[in-house]
């Protein structure tokens, strides 16, 4: 028998929990400076996202102060603190791509460089192809503080495999089915984007066939890493293939 799903409540504290820890994760990997950057996680069954505060250290970010808005980007539980400022492009992208479970935004240097010039990063790395299945987008110049920035976010990455979008002059906005899968696709995007840039101070990077990005990211995407536990029998462990790949 299945047990009754969470209530909101649960879903909201166990989120607040995760959406602090993942911006240490943005830390850790050096995608972020200051108090620069942020994450944020849809509440599943609620039209409500969880987004750090603006304006305070990553070192005093805590799943209390963690703030719940709803799809309109109004808080809805905050403790007297100011969501984000980015928080009106996350809800944007919330509202309009409904597959959405995380939305994150790093100022990470060599991804920043790229948006800087306005080009895409081109798809010539197969670790590119696995994770973004194309080049990563560049979307368009848009100001903070209304929905332009997630207008630009989704206007870009509707109908595009990469779940990262540059947006022009300003930096990287990832989104994934949750936030961890989101945080994932920044730490991935960033360096990418500095493997590329290097490769091309070395000369031309070469091409990889779109039949073969294709392939690559349709194993990735679908065969690669560890089956669902309910998939596989809870008798037979992990082989040595799976346990170092």
């Amino acid at each position: 028998m299945s047990s009754p799903p969470a209530p909101p409540g649960a879903a909201v504290a166990r989120l607040r929990e995760q959406v602090s820890d993942l911006h240490q994760e943005l830390v850790r990997y050096n995608l972020v400076v200051w108090t620069a950057g942020n994450v944020s996680a849809r509440v599943p069954g609620a039209d409500l996202f969880v987004i750090k505060p603006s304006g305070v250290d990553y070192e005093q970010l805590t799943p209390a102060n963690m703030i719940v808005c709803d799809l309109d980007g109004a808080v809805v539980e905050g403790g007297g603190l100011s969501p984000s400022s980015d928080t009106a492009a996350h809800a944007y992208v919330y509202r309009n791509m409904p597959e959405v479970g995380g939305v994150v935004h790093t100022h990470s240097t060599y991804a920043c460089a790229w948006a800087a010039r306005g080009e895409a990063v081109p798809c010539v790395l197969t670790a590119m192809a696995d994770e973004f299945g194309a080049e990563i987008p560049v979307g368009p110049f848009a100001l903070i503080g209304d929905d332009s920035i997630g207008r630009g976010i989704v206007g870009t990455l509707k109908g595009h495999r990469s779940p990262a979008v540059l947006m022009r002059n300003h930096g990287v906005f990832t989104v994934g089915k949750d936030a961890r899968a989101a945080v994932k696709a920044a730490v991935m995007c960033e360096d990418v984007a500095r493997t590329v840039h290097i490769s091309r101070q070395l000369g031309d990077p070469l091409p990889i066939a779109d039949a073969d990005i294709d392939r690559l990211y349709d194993r990735y995407q679908n065969v690669y890493g560890q089956p669902p536990a309910t998939e596989r029998p809870a008798d037979r462990p992990a082989t040595d293939r799976e346990a170092t790949a």
